[in-house]
């Protein structure tokens, strides 16, 4: 593919140089560029991409993408095309230079604060059941229908991203469902995806740090939906709705008349309404109701907020054209999502939980549906990121402190903040006296698995599936669940 064909996509200013090189590959990174590549000059928030370009031609590019004009003077042959928006011209000379793979798969995009992860897994999981091979692409891991490697991004960048997608359509994955984050909607990594169905699972306080307020925030995420809307190709879209958020809600009705909706909730309006739902720590069975027809969901997670996210696996999966009763009856088997309120195991009939819960909102479901289980006592050991959005500290221990019947605050990534700073921000939500403050995780965890009684439960919330810490600028090995799994098999003295 020549770099005439391969920028035909982009909008382009002017071009100065020869456009009848062949490209050998496309970057956004100058360090991997060898001689042939085309570099994509996109600034971030920290630096600016435009300082890469000499490494970049040094190391061979054939023509660099900007939207700088090439500076006047310059003696280097390099082809330079100067773009209006290179984070466009990124994603499209992507999709351009993988051929589109996205378009000959079912792709299911999920969005939202909480909740992401488990629906895009069970999604996987009832279109392997159904297909045999899907590819997943999130948070957690990267799976292309034939290896599972872990993930650096929630959703990766366009070049990345493309390149993932056409290992699964290789690997005959008939499908893929993946996470969305609202950076990455805000850097444009996903234009040019082409959807089947888009899912909305809900919206609260998070990355205020980045987005400056929930309408920032609530605006990236509806341009998921304005990418589905507009999105090239023939296929048939579907936007997939919790219609028991108010955010939700919202995106109906902006995108009414729009877009073909499945919404979903316990709300007499839902097109897939939730009926009874019964709870036990070994799962959860609920009645679903869609066009008319009755269902009996059981699933192995615990949690109302584990009701919504099968709920929208299961719409998202119609959407796409699996039947209803065989996404049922693929839940029924679906894996343990890995940090999600992740049943490590007991001691003494106390249990200890993790979960990913790093939002006031998703600390609030979590400990609600631990609640549920009627233990004698919760005790939750978390913490807040530093360098993050320090709003929602306070909100933190005030969702801890009213969900649990004891709390154990503790460091969670401090970053390059001081951690007992950050403790003290938490606290200032807190009530009453029923908490402890340990710095050291590890340490809190074992104090809360040594003060557990038979009829407790544990939840170590922040963390989930997080394989470190990140303390002073530097990166530890740390997994919640290995120091709990750690905790529950030390002596019942050892703090």
């Amino acid at each position: 593919m020549n770099l005439e064909q391969i920028i035909s996509s982009l909008d382009v200013i002017s071009v100065t140089g020869d456009l009848d090189s062949e490209v050998t590959s496309i970057s956004l990174d100058s360090r991997e560029l060898s001689t042939g590549g085309v570099f994509v000059a996109v600034s971030g928030n920290d630096l600016d991409g435009q300082q890469f370009v000499p490494q970049a031609i040094l190391n061979g590019a054939s023509a660099i993408i900007s939207e700088v004009a090439k500076p006047a003077g310059s003696e280097d042959q390099v082809c330079w095309v100067h773009v209006a928006d290179a984070r466009a011209a990124a994603a499209a000379l992507a999709c351009t230079w993988y051929k589109h793979p996205s378009a000959a798969m079912k792709v299911v995009a999920v969005t939202g604060t909480n909740g992401k992860t488990t629906t895009a897994f069970i999604i996987h999981a009832i279109m392997e059941r159904a297909w045999s091979r899907a590819g997943l692409l999130g948070t957690v891991q990267i799976n292309d229908g034939e290896e599972v490697t872990p993930a650096t991004h929630t959703t990766p960048g366009p070049v990345e991203l493309q390149a993932s997608l056409a290992k699964m359509l290789h690997n005959d994955c008939r499908g893929v469902a993946m996470e969305i984050s609202s950076h990455a909607l805000e850097q444009k990594r996903t234009d040019g995806l082409q959807m089947d169905a888009a899912v909305f699972t809900n919206l609260s306080q998070d990355h205020l740090d980045y987005h400056g307020n929930m309408g920032g925030y609530f605006a990236a995420k509806c341009r998921l939906f304005e990418l589905l809307e507009t999105q090239s190709g023939n296929k048939k879209t579907t936007a997939v709705i919790n219609l028991d958020d108010p955010y939700g809600q919202r995106l109906v009705e902006e995108f009414e008349g729009r877009l073909h909706f499945i919404t979903y909730g316990y709300g007499v309006h839902a097109d897939m309404r939730i009926g009874r739902e019964q709870q036990t720590v070994r799962g959860t069975e609920f009645d679903i109701k869609f066009k008319d027809r009755d269902y009996l969901v059981r699933t192995p997670y615990i949690g109302r907020f584990n009701v919504y996210n099968c709920v929208a696996a299961i719409a998202a999966s119609a959407a796409v054209g699996i039947k209803v009763r065989d996404a049922v009856v693929a839940l029924a088997e679906a894996p343990q999502v890995p940090g999600r309120m992740e049943n490590i195991g007991s001691r003494e009939g106390a249990s200890v939980f993790v979960d990913y819960a790093h939002t006031p909102d998703a600390l609030v479901n979590a400990c609600a549906a631990l609640q549920e289980l009627k233990p004698n006592r919760l005790i939750t050991v978390f913490g807040c990121g530093g360098d993050r959005d320090s709003s929602k500290r306070a909100l933190m221990g005030a969702a801890a402190s009213k969900g649990s019947d004891f709390c154990i605050t503790t460091s969670d990534n401090p970053r390059s903040e001081k951690p007992e700073a950050i403790l003290a921000e938490i606290e200032k939500g807190m009530a009453g006296e029923r908490y402890q403050r340990i710095e050291d995780r590890m340490e809190a965890i074992q104090t809360a698995v040594n003060l557990s009684q038979e009829g407790d439960i544990v939840l170590v919330a922040g963390k989930g599936h997080e394989t470190y810490q990140e303390i002073a600028g530097k990166r530890i090995d740390f997994d919640d669940r290995r120091a709990a799994y750690k905790a529950l098999n030390l002596k019942k003295t050892t703090v």
